[in-house]
């Protein structure tokens, strides 16, 4: 018979999209193969940094005022909706993905972090956008 921690385990590593999870204070706690695959970053380098590491500097304001709001209210304004939302890559480079948020939380209902599940759809956001301008020329 398979450990069920481990098989949920199994499961959230071996999942397509990349799956964040990350504590109250914002520090990643974990981290699968497909988040490794999008962002470049590996489990041993990501594991215990913050998620500025993945979050582009113009968007830190605006995304840690929504993740304090939501751990204050134990509501968030995008649960379950995809956002298109810019990302960094180990390279450097940006990313244009589509996260999907939810809270977690312990047995008691206590809020422990958040969890985003995330898929690069930076072709399909610059393909529309070549789209558009070649529409507008």
């Amino acid at each position: 018979m398979t450990d069920p921690s481990q098989l949920d385990a199994n499961i959230l590593n071996d999942v397509a999209d990349a799956l964040i999870y990350s504590d109250r204070s914002g520090t990643i706690m974990r981290w699968n193969r497909a988040s490794t695959a999008l962002f470049g970053f590996s489990a041993d380098e990501a594991l215990g940094q913050n998620l500025d590491l993945i979050i582009p500097e113009h968007l830190r304001a605006a995304h840690w005022k929504g993740f304090e709001a939501a751990l204050a209210s134990g509501t968030m304004k995008l649960a379950g909706k995809p956002t298109l939302t810019r990302a960094l890559h180990k390279s450097g480079g940006k990313l244009y993905i589509e996260m999907t948020f939810a809270l977690v939380r312990d047995t008691d209902g206590t809020v422990r972090g958040s969890v985003a599940m995330a898929r690069d759809v930076t072709e399909r956001v610059e393909r529309e956008r070549a789209a558009r301008l070649a529409q507008n020329s």
